[in-house]
């Protein structure tokens, strides 16, 4: 005697749906959950790539040493004493361009070999931290690097002055995944040049660190 057993029409249309369904919702689940965390992982490594791209431009430009004269002209008057500091913006614009020509290069560089990101250390995970396949982020350099020359003046002794001559470097890059994009904007300042400026020696000289210092010295 055989016994036939009625099978549902709907059985592998079900069937077929949960298939296809726990995948595409396996998959935006990790994407909402792991998206941020990947792109600000991505953000920090470009930023570190980005600075360093910076650094070696300059370092790069300047091989051929720098010197402070280069940039800046001190005048003395009769007496010896610092009267002018003029600075020579015609050197100045060169090794800016050139130093904002370099680093898009560098950029370029970064760009075409992106960045790699384990998935297990997108999971938070400290076991699998460093296994897993990896993700790998685009780095898009986006618009021009902007350049700006600044200085600092600060104490170097009793009768001394540091200068000190940075410049400043600002670039927007953008991290790109098949699921979004996040922008971060990256600065630098990179020290091109200093000097020590002597001035006169004082006949007495007083060192107040703090205002109870100061208020010692009262009578």
């Amino acid at each position: 005697m055989k016994i036939h057993r009625k099978r549902h029409k709907w059985g592998l249309p079900v069937r077929l749906l949960l298939v296809v369904a726990v995948p595409v919702a396996l998959f935006f689940w990790m994407d909402a959950n792991l998206r941020p965390v990947i792109l600000s992982m991505a953000e920090a490594q470009a930023r570190v790539m980005a600075v360093q791209a910076m650094n070696d431009a300059v370092f790069d430009v300047m091989r051929s040493g720098e010197l402070y004269d280069d940039l800046m002209t001190v005048v003395l008057d009769e007496s010896g004493h610092v009267s002018v500091m003029r600075a020579n913006t015609v050197r100045m614009n060169e090794l800016a361009t050139t130093s904002a020509l370099r680093v898009q290069h560098n950029l370029s560089e970064i760009a075409e070999a992106g960045i790699s990101i384990p998935l297990g250390a997108a999971l938070g995970s400290q076991l699998f931290a460093g296994s897993g396949p990896y993700i790998t982020v685009k780095i898009v350099p986006v618009g021009a690097v902007s350049t700006e020359f600044m200085s600092e003046f600060s104490s170097a002794g009793i009768n001394q002055t540091r200068h000190r001559i940075f410049l400043k470097m600002d670039t927007t890059v953008q991290m790109v995944i098949p699921t979004g994009t996040q922008t971060a904007h990256v600065s630098a300042h990179v020290p091109v040049a200093e000097s020590i400026i002597v001035g006169e020696v004082p006949e007495s000289f007083v060192d107040v660190a703090n205002e109870d210092d100061m208020l010692n010295l009262l009578n």
